[in-house]
């Protein structure tokens, strides 16, 4: 994979700085300009992912994902985007399906181990920043490339609702409303727009599934079948929304099937990229 993260980008690059050439080979070789070009090709798959959301409101937080269906053959549940990491904490992922899960496994082993070692919750940012280390870490020891794949990982604690965003190179930061894959500048601009403290449940359900279809293309919908959405509450476990909970918030209108909603473009890598 190393050799086609080169491939995939390396034109682009190359037509604008021909030093390029030999300071992508290694996702632990600097270029002149400070550029670490395996890392930066690895935030390309994750924009070519499908949108994932989270945002926190007054009890929680809430995450979701356009779970795109290409085949009206595939089952929708064996689609991947939200994960349930622990009961008080969840993540969304854009990028590579296979890095998601391997390092989800390692985030549940590691919330696991806190409550076995000290008979408590793992706190949100703790988990959060083992998962930031470790995606970092790969981009330190040749032979390694890094993870391909970005998440929103939200969940509730004793310190309250929190909700952190991680990067390919291993930069954490914390949000109030984030958005990660194809359409997250949308999306951001929406929630910028659009976001305030306190927002109820039912409010900031709304106000997800309306930032999901600004990340779409224009000739798109966004129905019931293809939101996936998830929360989490002060002293509730994580929980997933089904179909009729969403359509009784959101409203009978965005149901419908969406496998025949426009094509996105998105390559099959490892199996699928979402």
């Amino acid at each position: 994979l190393n050799h086609f993260y080169c491939v995939l980008v390396r034109l682009m690059y190359s037509v604008e700085n021909p030093r390029v050439s030999g300071y992508d080979r290694s996702a632990t070789m600097f270029s002149p300009d400070g550029r670490l070009y395996q890392v930066e090709y690895a935030s390309k798959i994750v924009e070519q992912g499908t949108l994932g959301v989270g945002i926190t409101f007054d009890k929680g937080v809430i995450l979701a994902a356009d779970k795109f269906i290409m085949s009206s053959l595939a089952v929708p549940e064996s689609i991947e985007k939200l994960f349930k990491i622990d009961d008080h904490i969840g993540a969304v992922s854009a990028g590579l399906v296979g890095d998601a899960r391997r390092l989800i496994q390692g985030a549940r082993q590691r919330a696991q181990e806190n409550i076995m070692y000290y008979d408590e919750p793992i706190h949100v940012e703790t988990l959060a920043k083992d998962i930031s280390g470790l995606m970092q870490a790969v981009t330190q020891y040749g032979g390694m490339r890094p993870f391909g794949v970005s998440f929103i990982i939200g969940g509730v604690d004793e310190t309250g609702a929190r909700l952190f965003e991680t990067e390919p190179s291993g930069a954490l930061a914390e949000y109030s409303a984030v958005a990660v894959g194809q359409g997250r500048k949308e999306a951001m601009e929406f929630f910028e727009k659009s976001y305030q403290a306190n927002l109820s449940r039912e409010q900031a359900v709304k106000l997800v599934f309306s930032s999901l279809e600004q990340g779409l293309p224009k000739n798109q919908k966004l129905s019931l079948d293809r939101a996936d959405f998830g929360y989490i509450e002060r002293d509730k476990i994580f929980r997933r929304m089904d179909k009729n909970e969403l359509k009784a918030i959101v409203g009978s209108s965005k149901s419908g099937s969406s496998a025949s909603a426009g094509g996105r473009a998105e390559r099959e890598i490892d199996g699928k990229e979402k």
